[in-house]
């Protein structure tokens, strides 16, 4: 029984709302999401699914408190909920990978109406490597490619893909302990990358990645037969060793390795621009005014990468998009009675599931 009035918000409830709207008014989806930095993310993504007949509202699971919704909390709390009127939309963590193996994994990916990310979290989609010379553009004005984010994303993603598995294999086992997140994270960070030889500071996590490698084939013997079944389900998942990046954790890849690169990248583009505008100028007065105008019109590159939306492209965003149009094509035009919404979740519970098999 509901002990609090938030408690009966469901997707029910937001069903009758919509019907007693006067006239042909749109059908509202409410979505949850986990935290202030989620919103921006999911409305871009609902975005080109509006349409006369319906709208979406993103918002956070509580109105009334500053507290955000770590995502089992919130699963836990919405989950009988949620329906068409009222989904949720999380992190994929390392949660989609696990399969059902754990019992938040299972939660996530049974619930036709919670919806993932499939990459490990937003930043990895704002992280994007074809995306990323666009977002140096939009921070600096400068065009000219200095740096091959691509190859060196990629280059990075083939080191770290044999201890990735391990990882994820420990996670499966639930022995996750042996090899926390942090403690992984620490071994593929990347440092002092040099623009014009990246290679010498790749060369160096391999050499990282290779030791810990050879330390983990000693240490766990068992697992010789696990991997390679592991690799294969991995890659009918989508993960494979040139794009490991994006299923790593996500504000690791940001501050140890994307913005590793591309802060120098900016600065090297930035005062490429104040030359140009330098040598241009025919007086002080104008360079002075050149030089302002150019300024003020830079934006902070972690701004720049926060707002990227050009990754709708991805492997993994292709995946999430099949999910909310197979959702919106059992919804239909008109709000679902309470034994449509059940057929829905008994024809989709599976999805997900089985995706890897």
């Amino acid at each position: 029984m509901a002990k609090t009035l938030t408690d009966n918000l469901t997707s029910r409830y937001f069903n009758a709302a919509n019907r007693l709207r006067p006239g042909k008014k749109k059908q509202k989806i409410i979505a949850y999401v986990e935290s202030y930095d989620d919103i921006f993310f999911w409305r871009n993504v609902f975005s080109d699914y509006e349409t006369p007949e319906r709208t979406f509202e993103v918002v956070l699971p509580s109105r009334t408190k500053l507290s955000r919704g770590k995502k089992t909390a919130m699963m836990n709390r919405l989950g009988q909920n949620l329906g068409t009127s009222m989904i949720a939309c999380v992190d994929a963590d390392y949660d989609y990978l696990l399969q059902g193996t754990t019992q938040v994994s299972h939660q996530m990916l049974s619930n036709p109406y919670i919806f993932h990310t499939y990459a490990y979290a937003i930043e990895n989609y704002q992280c994007y490597a074809p995306s990323l010379h666009d977002v140096c553009v939009m921070a600096t004005l400068n065009d000219r490619p200095i740096f091959d984010f691509q190859s060196y994303l990629q280059n990075y993603s083939e080191i770290i893909y044999e201890l990735f598995v391990w990882s994820v294999w420990l996670y499966r086992q639930e022995r996750y302990k042996e090899m926390p997140l942090t403690t992984f994270c620490n071994f593929i960070a990347v440092s002092h990358v040099n623009l014009f030889h990246p290679e010498k500071a790749l060369d160096e996590l391999r050499h990282v990645v290779n030791r810990k490698m050879a330390w983990m084939q000693k240490h766990y013997p068992q697992a010789r037969g696990q991997l390679k079944p592991l690799k294969e389900e991995l890659q009918n998942l989508g993960v494979r060793p040139e794009n490991t990046y994006l299923y790593i954790q996500g504000h690791h890849l940001m501050d140890n390795v994307v913005m590793q690169v591309l802060d120098p990248v900016c600065t090297i583009l930035r005062r490429e621009r104040e030359k140009e505008i330098k040598k241009l100028a025919e007086h002080s007065v104008q360079m002075d005014n050149e030089l302002s105008s150019y300024i003020h019109s830079q934006c902070p590159i972690e701004q720049m990468v926060r707002r990227n939306t050009a990754f709708k492209q991805s492997e993994p965003y292709q995946m999430l998009k099949a999910d909310i149009e197979a959702f919106l094509d059992k919804l239909g035009k008109g709000n679902k009675t309470e034994e449509e919404e059940t057929e829905i979740e008994d024809s989709e519970a599976t999805r997900q599931l089985t995706r890897g098999k």
